[in-house]
């Protein structure tokens, strides 16, 4: 009989285990065998918390989103001004935490998922809306009407840096990303005043 308490524990165990296979294979061509031998495990108990490797990948795409919602809440909590809460999010989405290997590999790998599995569709379009959301409030102040555009491109932008960064050899630049996601802002807001005069 398993103990009172461990399926949260090997089910996190699996979790993370899933996000350094993916990151070091580098796509979706892993095993459920893989994933449980990392976690110390064996294969019939992933099946059994998760029910697929689609599930465990799922499980794992959440978790990488929960970690990155509460980078973004905390950034959010300590910006001064539009300007340092667009930061603050741009910060937060290429900070070591989310902006390494594996998360890169994982979210390239979600992004195909989500064109045939409708539960991948959901969450991908659950974390768009929101940074669209959270984009779309902090730019509202110094671009008004062109906010929502801006916060789509910005998002577009992100995921853009996230494909190059999967394509490119050595550690993520977190800090290049947020400062090229920077000059793209910069860039839209100068449109909008030229367009204003």
């Amino acid at each position: 009989m398993p103990k009172l308490g461990m399926e949260p524990i090997r089910k996190e165990a699996l979790v993370k285990a899933t996000i350094v296979e993916i990151g070091r294979a580098g796509s979706l061509d892993v095993t459920v065998s893989q994933i449980a031998k990392r976690a110390g495990m064996s294969s019939a108990l992933a099946h059994h918390y998760f029910g697929s490797k689609e599930g465990i990948f799922l499980a794992a795409m959440r978790h990488i989103m929960t970690l990155y919602g509460a980078e973004v809440r905390g950034a959010l909590a300590t910006a001064v001004g539009p300007q340092g809460r667009v930061r603050a999010i741009l910060i937060a989405s290429f900070s070591p935490g989310n902006f390494r290997r594996e998360a890169v590999s994982a979210w390239l790998n979600f992004w195909v998922l989500a064109q045939s599995v409708p539960e991948a569709k959901r969450l991908l379009a659950v974390y768009q809306g929101r940074l669209a959301s959270n984009l779309t409030v902090a730019l509202r102040p110094m671009a008004g009407s062109r906010a929502p555009a801006i916060a789509q491109s910005l998002g577009a932008l992100i995921d853009g840096l996230y494909l190059r960064e999967v394509l490119k050899s050595g550690p993520p630049d977190g800090d290049a990303a947020v400062a090229l996601a920077l000059r793209h802002l910069e860039a839209e807001l100068q449109r909008r005043a030229d367009d204003a005069c």
